[in-house]
C-alpha cells in the first residue's frame, strides 16, 4: 500500500467542504513523517543526509503551524535579512513539492487552471496557486520574490497579494553586475528591511546579519570540499534528497543548522569508499516521483547523482563586512540570472570540479529557460568530453510525464556511459 498516497486521498476527502480541516491533516502529516525519518530513516541513508531530511520537514511543518513568523518566498530572495526578523521562510516551490508529495498535485493543478490560469504556466506555480485558493495553505505575514530566473513568479506573488491581501516585495534585479546595479538592489533592500521592521516591530541587528554570512561562508566552504571528494568517494543518495539540499544550500542558509550539516557531510564522506559507480551531474530540477529514475538513482549502486547545479548557483564567498552589498552582488551574479551564458561557463566549471561520466538536464514543463538553453550547455559538454542527456517531463504532476519514453532514454544513455567507461580502461 502507497502510504503516501492514501493519506493524500484522505486529506483531498474533506478539502473543498473543510480547507482549514484539509490544512490540518497535512501539517499533522508532515509532523508524523518527521518523526518517522528521525527515528526511522532508510540505513542507507547517510547521517547528514538524515539530519537534511529531518530538518527540512520539521521546518516546513512548525512553519505552517505559525503563520504569523511566515514568509512565502521563492529560492532566490534573501532569506539572510527574513530571518533576522524572526520570520521562517518557506519557498512557493518547496510547498509544491510537498503537496505533490502528498498525491494532491491533481486536484490543484486543475484547480488553478479552472481559475483562468494558462495550462503553460509551470506545475509548481499552480500546484501552490491552486493550494492557497482551496484555503489548505495558511495566509503568510509576507511575501518576497524576484525577478530572476523564472517569469512566473512574478505574477505568483502578486496573484498572492492581490487575492489574499498578502503584503508582497519584488525585488528587481538587473541582468549583469556593475557598482550602479549593485547599488540599486541595496536600495530596495533597504526598503525591505524598513518594511520589515515596521511589520515586525523589530530593528534589523546588522551584527547578526554578518554572523549569518560568515556561516554561509563556511557552509559553502565545507559543500565544495565534500564535492571534491564526491569525485571518487561513494556517499548514497536519493531524488528527493537532492531536492531537499535546496533547504540547505538557499531557503536556510546561513542557520546554524545548514553548517552543522555541511560539516557533517564533507567529515562523513571521509568515512565512504571509493566507488567506481558512474557519476552524473545534475542541471535543473531532480524529478522526485518518476519511476525509472527512481528506480535508477535511489540509493543506486551503479549510477549516482554527484552533484547539481542548484546547489551551486553562487559559490563565491560573501564580504560579510558589507552584508547588503554581498547579497545583492549574490543575486545579481547568480548563474541563474541574466544571459544564459552565465549558467552555461558555470557549468562547465562544476563539472571539472566534480568530474562526472555524464551531464543530464532535466527540461520540466512549463520551465522556458531550461529548455531553451539546454543546447548551448550541450555544445559546452561536447568540448569537454562528458555525455549529455536532456530529458523532457514534469517534476509534479505525475499524469504528464512518460515513463517509457524517459526509460529509453536514460538506459540508452547509461549504455553509452559504460562503454565511455570501457573504452578509457
Amino acid at each position: 500500500m502507497n502510504i503516501a498516497k492514501t493519506y493524500g486521498s484522505w486529506v483531498k476527502s474533506c478539502m473543498e467542504k473543510d480547507p482549514e480541516k484539509a490544512g490540518s491533516r497535512i501539517r499533522r502529516g508532515l509532523h508524523l513523517e518527521s518523526f518517522r525519518v528521525r527515528h526511522f530513516s532508510d540505513k542507507r541513508m547517510p547521517k547528514a543526509y538524515r539530519y537534511l531530511n529531518y530538518m527540512a520537514i520539521r521546518l516546513v511543518a512548525d512553519a505552517l503551524d505559525k503563520p504569523d513568523t511566515l514568509a512565502y518566498i521563492n529560492i532566490f530572495a534573501p532569506v539572510e535579512i527574513l530571518e533576522c526578523f524572526g520570520l521562517t521562510c518557506v519557498s512557493m516551490e518547496a510547498l509544491a513539492s510537498y503537496l505533490s508529495g502528498f498525491y494532491m498535485e491533481d486536484v490543484l493543478i486543475d484547480r488553478a487552471e479552472a481559475l483562468g490560469i494558462a495550462p503553460t504556466l509551470c506545475t509548481y506555480h499552480k500546484n501552490f496557486i491552486g493550494a492557497m485558493d482551496s484555503g489548505i495553505l495558511p495566509k503568510p505575514e509576507i511575501g518576497v520574490t524576484t525577478t530572476m530566473v523564472c517569469d512566473g513568479n512574478v505574477n505568483t506573488f502578486r496573484y498572492l497579494q492581490d487575492r489574499f491581501d498578502v503584503p508582497c516585495c519584488v525585488l528587481d534585479i538587473p541582468h549583469s553586475y556593475s557598482p550602479e546595479a549593485e547599488q540599486y538592489v541595496v536600495r530596495q533592500l533597504r526598503e525591505l528591511i524598513a518594511a520589515l521592521e515596521k511589520k515586525t516591530g523589530r530593528t534589523l541587528d546588522m551584527e547578526e546579519l554578518k554572523e549569518r554570512l560568515r556561516r554561509e561562508n563556511r557552509s559553502k566552504e565545507y559543500y565544495m570540499d565534500f564535492l571534491r571528494k564526491r569525485a571518487v568517494r561513494s556517499y548514497p543518495n536519493t531524488l528527493t534528497l537532492m531536492l531537499f539540499q535546496l533547504f540547505a544550500s538557499h531557503l536556510d542558509i546561513g542557520m546554524d543548522w545548514v553548517e552543522k550539516c555541511f560539516r557533517m557531510m564533507d567529515e562523513e564522506i571521509d568515512t565512504y569508499p571509493v566507488s567506481d559507480e558512474l557519476r552524473l551531474f545534475w542541471i535543473h530540477v531532480e524529478p522526485y516521483p518518476e519511476p525509472t529514475l527512481r528506480a535508477y538513482l535511489n540509493y543506486g549502486e551503479e549510477v549516482t547523482i554527484a552533484g547539481g547545479d542548484f546547489d551551486l548557483d553562487y559559490t563565491e564567498p560573501l564580504d560579510a563586512e558589507h552584508p547588503l552589498e554581498a547579497l545583492a552582488r549574490k543575486m545579481i551574479c547568480n548563474i541563474y540570472n541574466g544571459d544564459f551564458s552565465r549558467k552555461a561557463d558555470a557549468i562547465e566549471k562544476m563539472v571539472q570540479t566534480c568530474k562526472p561520466d555524464g551531464v543530464v538536464e532535466y527540461c520540466h514543463w512549463g520551465c522556458r529557460q531550461s529548455a531553451g538553453g539546454a543546447g548551448l550547455i550541450r555544445e559546452r559538454m561536447k568540448k569537454l568530453n562528458v555525455p549529455m542527456l536532456v530529458l523532457d517531463g514534469d517534476a509534479i504532476d505525475r499524469r504528464n510525464t512518460q515513463d517509457g519514453q524517459i526509460r529509453t532514454r536514460f538506459e540508452a544513455f547509461l549504455e553509452v556511459l559504460r562503454q565511455q567507461r570501457k573504452d578509457a580502461e
